[in-house]
Order: C-alpha cells, then structure tokens, then sequence
C-alpha cells in the first residue's frame, strides 16, 4: 500500500496547491486570460432579450445565466477555443465552438422549436462535441427526464432509455444492461471517474446517489478509449450540476414519496461560487419498506434505506481548474430469498427459536421499514481530485483525476448473530487519468492519455465467495476527431494491461482457515496469477447534409479482461439464488462491433434509426450445471439454489433502436414519442438449446403523449402532462439449456406523469411539483431480467419466483433555494 498511499498523497498536495493559489500552479505554464467574454441571447423571431437562458462552457466546467435583459458574462475564461452550449427550454439548443480570445461579444439568436436538438456530451470524446457531430452512439438523459421519471434507484431511472434495461434483484438493485451486455461489460463513471465497487456482483446495486445526477450520458458499444477494457458494452458517465455563476451562493430542497413500497426519500443541496472558488455539497436519506403487486401481496424483506453525502471544493479561474470531490454511499437491504410455505403460499422467514434457526410464516402485513435476515450493508466511500489545467495560449488542456475508493459490502445471513457479517469484502482502490487535450487547429482535435489502477480485496468475514486479490491496471491511448465542413471523423487506439493475483484459502472441517499443507484441510481457492492485454480501436464518421439529415458510421474492438469471479468464485451467491464456481483458465473477451444510424430533425418531427452487429470472441457467461440424473451435481448448494459455473464461447449480437417523434403544427405544444429496442443474441456453432446467450432483454416498445405549456395564468410554467404505453414482448429467445432460463411471457405497462413549476408574482420559481403514476393497473409481471423470477416456486398457485412491483405514485417537490 506504500505506492498507493505515495500516489494519493500527490495527487491531494497537486489539488491543494491549485486551490490554494488564485494564479497558476508552478508546475504548469501560465495562460494568458480571455479578458471578460460577455454577450447577449434574443429570440430570432421576437428580438427580445431572453432570461435565465443557461449558458455553459462543458470543458471548463463554468457556466452562468442570462440576466433579464438577455446579457451574460464571464470574468475568468482561459484564452483558447472551447466549445459554449446555450440552452433554454422551448428554443433550440445551440452549441458552438467560439475563440475566448476575439474580444467579440457572443451574440445568439434563438429559435423557438418543440424537438430536443443541439445537446452536448463530453464523455469518450476529444472534447465537448454536439451529440448528432459524433459518430459514437450516444444518448443524454437530462435533469427534466430525470424529474419526471418515478425510480427506486440511479439504474432505474435511465432505464427505461432506447437500448438500456436492467438486470434487477428487488426494487433497490439494479445492474446496467447497454444493447444485451451488462456487468464489468459497461464501465460505469461518478462525473468521469471509474465507480470501483464490487462491479461484479448482482446482488447490489450502484453506489451513486440518485439525486446528486444532473444528467447521465451513455455510450453505446465499445467506442469510448477514455475508460479501459470493462467499456465493451459501454460507458455510462453520471454527471454532477455544473458550477453555478459568479457571485452567487444557491440550494435545493427536494422531497419525494412513493406509495407502492412507502418509499421517502429526502435531499437537500448548497452551491456557491464566489470569486471563483465554488463549492457544493448534498446530503441525501432514502427509507423504502416492502414492495408488493398483486400476486404476491407485500414482497418480504425487499426494502432498503440509505443515507448520502457528496460534493466538492475548489477554484474556477483563467489558468481551469481544480476540484476537491467526495461522495459517501451508505446503504442497508433486504436480501429476497422468496421461500414458500407450501400449504398458504406465504413468504417464509427464518426465527431464532431455543438457539436454532426455525421457518416461520409470514403473517403481517410488513408495514414497517425493518430489515430481516439476509440482508446487506454497502459502504462506499470516494475521495479524490479532479483537475483541469490550461496549457499555453492557445487552450490546451491537462486533466488529471486521483481518485481513492473503499467499498465495504457485509452480508448478514444468521438470525442466530443477526448483527455479525458472513460474508464480508473490504475493497480498496486508487484509480487515476491523466489526459492531455491539444488546442484545436483547422478542425483537428487531438488527446492523449493514460489511466489505470491499483486495487486490493480482503475477505473479513465468515463465509467466502471470491479469493481475496490484487489487481493492477494500465492502459494508454490516443483518440483524435477532424471537421470537415459537414463531415465529422473520429477515431483512436488503447492498449491496456491487467494482472490479477488471488490469494490460495485452505479451511479446516469448521471453516476456519488454516496454513497451506494442514492435515485435512480443504482447498477452497487454488491461488493463481493472471496476466491479460490487448488493444482497443475505434473509427467512424458522421454527416451532416444539411441542419436536419445526419448519417453516422462506427467500427470498433472491444477488450475485456475475466473478473474475479469468473476466475475465482466458490461459494453460495446470496442475492442471485446461485452457488458460483468459477475458472481461472478463461480467456479475455474481444469484440467487434459496427454501429450506423441516420437521423432528420425538424422543427416537427424526429426520426433516428440506429443499428449495430457485435462480435464476441470467448463470451464469458454463467450457465448451470447438472447430472445425468439432471439435479445439481459436485457441490452442496442448499435449498433451491442451483450451481452454476462460467464457460465461454462465441456470440454475436444484433439490433438497435427506432425513434420517432411528432410534434404536429399548429400544436407544438403536443409531443408525440415513440421508441422501439431490439437485441438478438446468439451463440454460435452450439446445438440448437445453447444457441441463445443468457439474460438478454425482450424487445421493447414505448409510446408517450406529452404536453408541455410554457406559462398557464401568472403563477404557473413549465406545465406538462404525459401518458405512456410500455410494450414489453415475449421472450422466448432464452438459454434454456440445463434449466439455466425460462421463457418470460410479454405484457404491456400504463404509466402516467403530471407537473409544473409554481412561481412568485415577480415570476421566480418557489418549488417544482412531479407527479408520476407506474403500472396504473396494477399489472402482475416478471422482467426477463430479473433475478427474483427464478425464486422458489408457490405450489398454491404454480407460479415460480416473485413478480415486479406493482402500481406506485410517486410525488417530487424541487424547491429552489437562493441566498445571494
């Protein structure tokens, strides 16, 4: 742990020094200063100065508003050529590269439009590039879609995404699933860094606090170089509020209850920014008891709760910038083992009776917030520094990201010591970036960088699933983009390196571990040592014909090295109903994979067609293991719980995603939507039973009608109403071989959302109300993906495993908060 601490150390006295000087640190070339960049936004139409239009530099992470009068200003801007994004609901979002350095006032007209065009992302790309300009498959899920989406979790809020599901264990664990491939296949980013927490596991979710996210941005496949081999899948990078504008210090209060599972969750934030040193931190609890639906009434043992905290410290000012960040993710939840008593079909639950462990039905109601055993407690914490540093005159940039994370994860099994861990992780990790972006010229944008990681993971409890391990990690890259008029390419390498090494653990006939060669003992990890490298490569385009027809092109290999589990794993995994055995000789995962898309927007319609083929060589997954007598065989498992162990071969996925939105004239109030996802998966050169891969999502239809009404009366604005239709189908493509899945039949969800801004007679907003209606009939249903459907079968009814939550209504109040 020395380097790991000697790293830290660094990278703590680097962002301290930055946030201790209002010049440029030593170590770093002083730029010259834009001098004040101001400039004023009118309607096109009107010529009226618009109000409290946001206006955003994404690379520098400095943005401000409008004043009443449509002007805006800015004091510290480093001299170079950065990308601005201009946004205000109901007009057209611009987004445009602009030179700091003119001394030309930045004057905009803005057009009134009813479709969602212009936005910006800044993840796996040389720079702040407009969303339709880049020729990665990307989507933006915004802070209005985040406010006006009922979810019981971060995962769940984005998941209902063209081309994004979820693999879920109850209402509190979600796992991202990008165009059918999820777990170390999607790298999962808190504002651009590496989320390090067990990322393996099914049985608990992600450690980000739900209401800390201002908007996430997704990659789709493997075209991101930024983030290392585990972005085969994907990159999903949730993004915090930028910095708010000069001289002024705000907060947030946001409170919201849901009826299903009673679920309260309260949040509340402050933000400044004075002088240029700027701040924010949040603090969050969320509370939920049991979900229920009507199959089987109230879930036992599926609530959580959790308590939050996150933010930063730090400098804005001419030369970038440089931030102190940290986030504590603390959470306890209720393990759903979904044992039946095979006379009334009720849940079972497990009582101390005279020092033994006994079943017993469950007769109340659970109305109360209580956790039973099994349950989980996760411990996240992250400390780290994000800097940003001019470089020259001309706005090259050095981003350097350190960033220390523990993840504790305790899991209580034993009603007999209700209160002592069986299961007990202690993961450390130091993960950094460091990234160089070169000034833009004639439309070349060029980065460069390295990142990787060290990491190290105790087993401290009783019970083992996964040899304890270090890992080290490196990996370097180039990525590069080039304008051309219309024409937008990209492309880029990275050659990463991984070496695991797991511990041996021999345990006597207690369990108890003792030295290697002890008479008797049991080998529970054969200890090895695993060394995997390889190349990641992107290459695509993107035209534009004209404002409204862009097509896009992208080639791309993927990279990904076995986890530790797929290596290692031997023992019961709670959560998943699964005893895990694991095999150290498999091979990394590559892939290749081709995107194209098409997309027209108007001021009335949108349409966008996007389509990809994934190649998989040595596609790892889980299947189950039987005997001839086709019952589980090697391993004792327990009760309902089947063995699985990891196997590879070759797969290949295809499919995409249709959208298609009207917005009829003269009603441009009135937003029609709709989005179709599809993935077939298969696994090639098989017999006919292994030909599917596992844990792949049935097709998807979506259909909402929305209407947004900017103002109603004086005290009212931003009001809207929508009503959606969620097709789900069949899924009869499964991996049914050695009873590893089952078919999951198709069904059809009505949702419903309402909602408006209520203002002061001086037109300031004084809070914000959501409200969202799920499943309005109450549908009894099971996702494919969802692990609580292999549970134990209910013999009063014959149907196996527990069912999706049933109809919630969900109520959001966001108050804004201003002190100067």
């Amino acid at each position: 742990m020395l380097r790991t601490s000697s790293m830290l150390v660094l990278a703590s006295t680097l962002s301290f020094a930055a946030v201790g000087q209002s010049t440029t640190p030593t170590p770093v070339a002083r730029p010259r200063a834009a001098g004040p960049v101001s400039g004023r936004l009118t309607d096109a139409t009107t010529g009226e100065g618009l109000p409290g239009v946001n206006v955003i530099f994404p690379d520098l992470k400095q943005g401000t508003a409008t004043d009443a009068e449509g002007r805006f200003s800015f004091a510290n801007l480093p001299r170079g050529r950065f990308t601005v994004q201009i946004t205000s609901l109901g007009y057209n979002t611009i987004s445009q590269l602009v030179d700091t350095g003119s001394g030309q006032p930045l004057d905009f007209k803005l057009s009134p439009t009813a479709t969602e065009i212009g936005q910006v992302v800044v993840t796996g790309v040389s720079q702040a590039t407009e969303l339709r300009r880049s020729p990665v498959p990307t989507t933006v899920v915004d802070r209005t879609r985040l406010n006006q989406t009922s979810a019981t979790n971060v995962i769940d809020a984005i998941a209902h995404t063209p081309g994004i599901s979820q693999i879920t264990t109850g209402a509190a664990i979600s796992k991202p699933v990008v165009r059918g491939l999820g777990y170390n296949r999607v790298v999962t980013l808190n504002n651009g860094a590496k989320q390090e927490g067990q990322q393996w596991g099914d049985e608990h979710g992600i450690e980000l606090d739900e209401f800390s996210i201002d908007r996430a941005e997704i990659i789709k496949g493997p075209g991101s170089l930024l983030y290392g081999s585990d972005a085969m899948a994907g990159v999903i990078n949730f993004l915090a509020p930028d910095p708010i504008a000069e001289g002024r210090i705000t907060g947030q209060a946001v409170a919201n209850y849901q009826t299903n599972n009673r679920q309260q969750g309260y949040s509340l934030e402050n933000a400044g920014n004075l002088n240029g040193f700027n701040w924010l931190v949040r603090g969050t609890r969320k509370v939920a008891g049991d979900y229920r639906n009507r199959y089987d009434g109230r879930v036992f043992n599926s609530g959580f709760n959790e308590w939050d905290a996150n933010g930063y410290v730090g400098l804005n000012k001419s030369w970038g910038y440089s931030h102190l960040t940290f986030s504590s993710f603390n959470q306890n939840v209720g393990l759903i083992e979904g044992e039946r008593d095979s006379l009334t079909g009720r849940f079972l639950r497990e009582v101390a009776v005279n020092g033994q462990a006994e079943p017993q039905v469950v007769t109340d109601n659970q109305s109360g917030y209580t956790l039973q055993v099994p349950r989980q407690r996760i411990n996240h914490l992250r400390i780290g520094t994000d800097n940003n540093f001019i470089i020259g005159q001309r706005g090259g940039r050095l981003a350097l990201q350190v960033n220390y994370q523990q993840n504790l994860r305790r899991e209580f099994g034993n009603v007999l010591a209700p209160d002592t861990p069986d299961l007990y992780f202690q993961l450390r990790t130091v993960d950094y970036a460091l990234r160089y972006f070169l000034p833009e010229l004639n439309g070349w944008n060029l980065a460069v960088g390295t990142s990787g990681l060290h990491q190290q993971n105790r087993n401290l409890g009783q019970e083992f699933l996964i040899p304890a391990y270090k890992l080290n990690e490196g990996g370097v890259f180039g990525v590069i983009k080039k304008s051309l008029g219309g024409l937008d390419l990209s492309g880029g390498l990275r050659y990463d390196v991984r070496r695991i090494r797991a511990q041996s653990l021999y345990l006597d006939a207690d369990e108890q571990p003792v030295p290697a060669g002890t008479a008797g003992a049991e080998t529970k990890f054969s200890g090895f040592e695993s060394t995997f490298n390889n190349y990641s490569g992107s290459l695509g385009a993107a035209y534009s014909f004209s404002d409204r027809l862009t097509v896009k092109a992208n080639l791309s290999r993927g990279f990904r090295a076995p986890n530790i589990a797929e290596l290692g794993s031997n023992g019961v995994h709670e959560g998943t109903i699964r005893y895990e055995v694991g095999q150290p000789g498999l091979q990394a995962e590559t892939s290749l994979q081709v995107d194209a898309g098409v997309s027209y927007v108007s001021d009335h319609v949108r349409f966008s067609v996007d389509a990809f083929e994934n190649s998989i060589s040595n596609y790892i997954f889980a299947r189950r293991v039987l005997n001839q007598a086709g019952t589980d065989s090697l391993v004792s498992t327990g009760p309902n719980i089947g063995l699985f162990n990891y196997v590879q071969g070759q797969a290949r996925l295809l499919g995409g995603e249709v959208t298609l939105d009207f917005h009829p004239h003269p009603l441009d109030w009135l937003h029609f939507e709709n989005s179709f996802s599809m993935v077939r998966a298969r696994q090639l050169d098989v017999p006919d039973e292994q030909k599917y891969l596992p844990f792949i999502p049935a097709d998807r239809l979506q259909s909402e009608l929305r209407g947004n009404f900017r103002r109603q009366g004086k005290r009212l604005t931003n009001v809207y109403a929508r009503f959606q239709l969620e097709q789900t189908f069949a899924q009869n493509r499964f991996f049914g071989a050695f009873d590893t899945e089952t078919a999951t039949p198709a069904y059809t969800l009505f949702n419903a959302g309402a909602g408006t801004d209520v203002a002061d007679s001086k037109g300031r907003t004084l809070f914000s109300v959501f409200v969202t209606a799920n499943n309005l009939f109450d549908v009894a249903y099971q996702s494919h993906l969802s692990r609580l459907k292999y549970a134990a079968i209910n013999y009063t009814n014959g149907r196996q495993g527990v069912f999706n939550m049933g109809r919630t209504v969900s109520v959001k109040v966001v108050v804004p908060l201003a002190f100067k």
